[in-house]
């Protein structure tokens, strides 16, 4: 299943509904008709066109709860899914994590898997945005540990920020998720590459290959340990990456 056919068949019920009421959206020929038929009053009373601005205003705010309800229950489902994993969650679970019946929930979504589709593929977009802000051209011009700083802090404060992402990814064994982030790894590390390659002109691939999933092996590993921890703790961890890979690059580059 590709993660546009599971967001589809799991959030296909949220468009249809017209929100969290579950009530389908009014035909659009009973619209036509309704504003055919206070044509007529119109020239009589003059009160047609306030009805028909307020009745157009409906159909907005039926969408609108919709997707305040599909947020709701993509919250709590993330906190199911850091609190138990993505195996032991259910359905159930995650309708009382959002104070909702489990009918509720699947007026919005068939089963845990689109939930889980639909909230994988908004964490990987947002990913992308931050690693884009991660690897700007300017920071390339920084000292290295000034770089490093630009660009490893907004890549751990989105993990920190969002530790669903880490159990989805890796986790929850959705094809459509892992395609995703194996996708979006290979963006990075060529990303890596080409910037390793800028810095060390005369150095064969193959060996900026090596370095560029050195850094990521790296990187994970003092990633696992930073979401491992908290506070005072986190922070120490923080900088004992940065100085991992300080001290790991610093004869290579400069």
């Amino acid at each position: 299943m590709t993660v546009s056919e599971a967001r589809a068949k799991g959030t296909g019920g949220a468009r249809g509904t017209g929100g969290a009421g579950g009530t389908a959206n009014p035909p659009a020929t009973s619209g036509a008709g309704s504003a055919g038929g206070s044509a007529h009053s119109a020239s009589d009373t003059g009160s047609a066109r306030p009805e028909a601005a307020a009745g157009a205003t409906r159909p907005r705010r039926r969408q609108a709860r919709g997707e305040a309800r599909i947020t709701q229950l993509l919250r709590a489902a993330a906190n199911v899914f850091c609190t138990t994993g993505y195996t032991a969650a259910s359905t159930n679970a995650i309708a009382r994590e959002a104070g909702v019946s489990p009918g509720t929930l699947y007026q919005f979504f068939p089963n845990k898997e689109a939930i889980a589709v639909e909230l994988g593929d908004q964490l990987l977009n947002r990913w992308r945005e931050t690693y884009g802000a991660a690897f700007l051209p300017d920071h390339l011009t920084l000292p290295l540990d000034r770089m490093l700083d630009a660009t490893l802090d907004p890549l751990i404060a989105f993990n920190c920020e969002n530790p669903a992402f880490t159990v989805l990814m890796h986790g929850s064994e959705i094809p459509g998720i892992t395609q995703g982030h194996d996708a979006l790894h290979m963006t990075m590390l060529d990303r890596v590459e080409a910037i390793l390659g800028d810095y060390l002109p005369d150095t064969p691939p193959a060996q900026i290959t090596r370095i560029a999933n050195m850094i990521f092996i790296l990187f994970k590993g003092g990633l696992d340990l930073i979401m491992a921890h908290e506070g005072d703790e986190r922070d120490a961890y923080i900088r004992e990456l940065k100085t991992a890979l300080l001290r790991y690059l610093e004869p290579l580059v400069c």
